[in-house]
Order: structure tokens, then C-alpha cells, then sequence
């Protein structure tokens, strides 16, 4: 947990990161008194926390589930498996605390204050700090780094208050498993999670509106990937977009617009 709020330093730092944290250590390594603002309790950022981590840790268990339907092949049968959603949460929950628990215990042998809060500087020398919009403390310093990382885009036509419609860190939550699973975007962080529920037993579906997915990475490393998933997945359009998203009761309709694209179309759920 936090330590009391505010106080003096020579160097601090917003945010509690990826960018943040290793600062915050270099800083306090080389013998500066160092605060650490960041509203998480937990230090690790999105990456440890709402990310990178459990997601890794969710597509160790869809390659153990991939492995053991493809040892079909091999001549040996370990039955259709059963998997427990609440375990299976608790395992992703439990690699994420260790982990964050570690980088805690890493800041506390460094002596970096951690002050859970939100951070507004009032001059070039104090932050303000707040929580839930109430002022708690200042901090008074000499150098600070800013490492705030970054915050999801909700396009306009996606934002219809309805807890279907997800963003990663809804995705991770694994509150159920979908039958029919839409996601906007191929990238990296769709993709990852759209081999975690195909494996788990959705129907998945990717809409990309650039000609390719991951787009960014090398070609010749994404056209195995692309083999694969089009194995896994219900579908993979490409150079095609979502116009609209609507609620009904029996799920999101997705308005989507491609050449042979089906629409609209209806999901259980969409990220």
C-alpha cells in the first residue's frame, strides 16, 4: 500500500510504469531521495497490471489447450477439456501480483516513497496530489519525470454504455466466453486476445480496415502467424471497417463495411 502523502525529494516521478519505475530506481540507485506519484496501488502500469502480463499469462494456458488438442495428431487423446473460468482468473490474478509484488518490494529496498495518488504540478517545483478530486497532499522537488503512459481511443460510434462492448482490460477480466466475439483492430493486443478466447471456445471474428494485420511487424514474420489464426478464427477481414455499433437484446449488432463482408452481423461480444 501507499505510504503517507507528500513531502520533499530531489527527484519525482509520475507514474508507476514501465518508464516509471526503472526511473525511479536509476534515480534512487544513484543516490537521489526519490517520491513515486502514480494512482495505482499496485506498481507495473497497464503492461504489469492490465496487459502484456496476464495476457501472457492467459496465452500460456490457450497454448497448453492448443498442445493438447493438436497431440490428437500424435496419437495420443487427453479428452475435451473443461475449464474453469474463476481458476483460470485466479491463475492470471495470482502471476500478476507476484509480479507487481516483486517491483513493490524492489522500490521499498530502494527506499522510493510510493504516494498512490494523482499528480498536478501548481509551479515548477510542487505537485499537487489528489484523490477522487480532493486535495491530500504536495510534493516539493527538484527534478521530476513525467511517465504517464497512455489511455485506450473510444471512437464516438463505439460508445453506446453497454458492458459488452469491452475494451483489454474488460477483455481480461474473462467475465464469460462469448459465442460470437467481434474485434476491432488487428493488432497485437487483439490478436493475443483473440487466440486466448478461440482457444476457450469463441467464435472469433477480426476486423482490420488496413491491408494486413499487425501492421507494423515484418511480413514474412506475420504470414505464419496469419496462417495460424486463420485456422483459429472464425474470421479475418481485412481493408474493412465497423461503422456503428448498436445494443440490442440479443447482442451488439456491428454495422461493417468490406468488399464480401457480411452486414450487419451480430455478437455476444465485442472489444
Amino acid at each position: 500500500m501507499a505510504e503517507s502523502l507528500g513531502g520533499e525529494c530531489d527527484v519525482v516521478v509520475i507514474g508507476g510504469g514501465p518508464g516509471g519505475y526503472p526511473a525511479a530506481f536509476e534515480a534512487a540507485d544513484h543516490g537521489k531521495s526519490v517520491i513515486l506519484v502514480d494512482e495505482d496501488p499496485r506498481l507495473g502500469g497497464v503492461c504489469a497490471n492490465r496487459g502484456c502480463i496476464p495476457s501472457k499469462a492467459l496465452l500460456h494456458v490457450a497454448k497448453l489447450l492448443h498442445e493438447a488438442k493438436e497431440a490428437e495428431n500424435w496419437g495420443v487423446s487427453f479428452g475435451k477439456p473443461k475449464v474453469n473460468l474463476d481458476k483460470l482468473r485466479d491463475y492470471k490474478n495470482g502471476v500478476v501480483e507476484q509480479l507487481t509484488g516483486g517491483i513493490g518490494q524492489l522500490a521499498s529496498a530502494r527506499k522510493v516513497k510510493r504516494v498512490q495518488a494523482r499528480a498536478s504540478f501548481l509551479d515548477s517545483n510542487t505537485l499537487e496530489l489528489t484523490q477522487n478530486g480532493q486535495p491530500v497532499g504536495q510534493v516539493s522537488f527538484q527534478n521530476a519525470i513525467i511517465a504517464t503512459g497512455s489511455s485506450p481511443v473510444w471512437p464516438p460510434m463505439f460508445r453506446i454504455d453497454d458492458d459488452r462492448v469491452m475494451d483489454s482490460t474488460g477483455a481480461l477480466e474473462l467475465k464469460d466466453v462469448p459465442k460470437k466475439f467481434l474485434i476491432i483492430g488487428g493488432g497485437i493486443i487483439g490478436l493475443e486476445l483473440g487466440q486466448v478466447y478461440a482457444t476457450l471456445g469463441s467464435q472469433v471474428t477480426v476486423v482490420e480496415m488496413l491491408p494486413n494485420i499487425a501492421t507494423g511487424a515484418d511480413r514474412d514474420l506475420i504470414k505464419p502467424l496469419e496462417k495460424r489464426l486463420k485456422e483459429d478464427f472464425e474470421a479475418i477481414h481485412v481493408n474493412t471497417k465497423v461503422n456503428s455499433l448498436k445494443a440490442t437484446r440479443g447482442g451488439i449488432v456491428a454495422e461493417i463495411e468490406g468488399e464480401g463482408v457480411a452486414s450487419p452481423q451480430t455478437f455476444d461480444r465485442v472489444l
